[in-house]
């Protein structure tokens, strides 16, 4: 007879458990089916864009790098495709942030660890190291069997094998990381040849120990001990997220396939799970799903097509461990339909949100300008009293170039009376306006003296706005930054 449900079957089997358990050798099975596969082609596209994405090229004209994504620290720039960004210009790279965290929330609300099980890094190479694992020492029975039989030989020309395959990922991974900081090609003639900044071994050398050892090594103790997010996940998820489940109304009782067959012969009810244990035979974290919700499970979906390879050779349906949640589970009990609600009030909350800071961030870099200036006052003395009777204020403006050639600007001042602009160090290249010529792609820093002669001292106020406007002579782009002026 089945066993009967309670809720407190929903409640890991772990809770009152030690606060720090020993790792364990795990030896997770290969296994075939449709979660794999995606993880297959995830696994690529992930891969293939941070190995190769340096190498790709985008023609930005002459003197401009052209390395599609670029990190250019010794000249401040960030390059992504068309878009070059200056250091003034981090808030994009804040609302990247923002909407990264609010993606990986709606997610969550959606399918549960989704990042977790297919996207993040460690579960990204971990699983490549598993693959390497599994092609030199074989699947789960063969790998255990070596292992219990010691050393040997073979054994050690194995190991040998692959922890040299495991280095050359981790070396590589460590180098791929470097190129995205200076031109690709160019870096590895440098590298090779030994010219190439100390900075850039060193990078290279703790990039292959940290993936060597996070993704060979410590595996599943990363996500169960170190990331933050499992413990982060479990505060935002809500009762309609669906995350990977063994039904347990349809599985219990357990019994064997022979067991089973004579059951249901005697018209007696039993479960579908025959305990074959193949969902923690091909689990990278050596779970047992069937336990119930558990911080380790970092759903991989992995499990699933292990059940459903199962269930298919038995003639059972399919989906006894799937993407499920308790909602279902109950209604099921119930006799009641499922019922699947993807649209509620918190992920429609986060789509607005990516929708609306994605939006904002598109239009700003779509009609942000390419000729900016900022202005900082003089602190000491803010203010002097000329023998003529006119008070100068002194100002530090640093104009920002961002187009691809020269450009002719004209600087002009408004807010103070009878207001007159002075550079300093520059000379104007006309008599009767102060215009400068500012070099491509850079900023230059001045000094500006502003001059005011009020008609009497209650024409200028102790702190009178001032603006400074900066025209481009040939394209007509102004730009406008504000401060004050201050009487003595």
């Amino acid at each position: 007879m089945n066993k009967p449900l309670r809720d407190t079957d929903l409640v890991p089997d772990d809770d009152g458990g030690p606060l720090y358990a020993a790792g364990k050798k795990i030896y997770p099975q290969r296994v075939s089916g449709s979660f794999r596969r995606i993880k297959w082609i995830l696994m690529a596209v992930c891969l293939g864009i941070y190995y190769f994405l340096p190498f790709v090229r985008w023609n930005r004209g002459l003197g401009a790098p052209d390395q599609a994504v670029l990190i250019d620290l010794a000249n401040n720039r960030f390059y992504f495709f068309f878009i070059e960004l200056w250091p003034q210009e981090i808030y994009y790279f804040t609302g990247l942030l923002i909407v990264a965290a609010i993606t990986l929330f709606l997610m969550n609300a959606l399918g549960g660890r989704v990042w977790c099980g297919y996207l993040c890094p460690q579960t990204v190479w971990t699983d490549l190291f598993f693959a390497v694992e599994r092609l030199v020492e074989g699947d789960r029975r063969e790998r255990m069997r070596k292992a219990e039989e010691g050393w040997s030989l073979q054994r050690g020309s194995e190991l040998v094998l692959k922890h040299s395959i495991w280095l050359m990922i981790a070396w590589w991974t460590g180098g791929a990381w470097v190129l995205y900081f200076a031109d690709a090609p160019t870096l590895i003639k440098d590298l090779v040849t030994f010219q190439a900044p100390m900075v850039a071994y060193i990078w290279i050398g703790i990039l292959t120990f940290t993936t060597y050892t996070l993704a060979g090594f410590m595996r599943e103790q990363v996500c169960v001990y170190m990331c933050p997010w499992p413990r982060i996940q479990a505060a935002l998820t809500d009762e309609w997220a669906l995350n990977v489940t063994y039904k347990y109304d349809r599985g219990e009782q357990r019994t064997s396939l022979k067991k089973a067959a004579q059951a249901r012969a005697l018209g007696e009810q039993v479960g579908d799970c025959v305990d074959c244990n193949q969902c923690v035979a091909v689990c990278p974290t050596g779970i047992d799903i069937r336990n119930g919700p558990q911080l380790d499970c970092i759903q991989c979906g992995l499990c699933i097509d292990a059940c459903d390879n199962v269930m298919t050779k038995i003639g059972r349906p399919t989906r006894l461990i799937g993407y499920d949640n308790d909602i279902n589970i109950h209604r099921r009990m119930e006799g009641k339909p499922e019922i699947f609600k993807p649209l509620r009030a918190r992920t429609v909350v986060y789509s607005a949100l990516i929708a609306g800071i994605g939006a904002i961030m598109l239009y700003a870099l779509l009609n942000r300008s390419l000729l900016d200036l900022n202005v900082l006052h003089d602190r000491n003395p803010v203010a002097v009293r000329l023998s003529d009777g006119s008070i100068r204020n002194g100002y530090t403006i640093r104009f920002l170039n961002k187009r691809g050639f020269d450009r002719v600007i004209a600087v002009d001042v408004s807010g103070p009376p009878n207001a007159v602009i002075h550079i300093v160090g520059a000379d104007s290249i006309v008599p009767d306006r102060p215009m400068i010529i500012l070099a491509r792609d850079a900023t230059t820093e001045l000094r500006v003296l502003v001059d005011s002669r009020p008609s009497s001292e209650e024409d200028l106020a102790p702190s009178t706005p001032v603006a400074f406007h900066v025209t481009d002579i040939g394209l007509g782009e102004v730009a406008s930054a504000k401060d004050v002026f201050v009487k003595p």
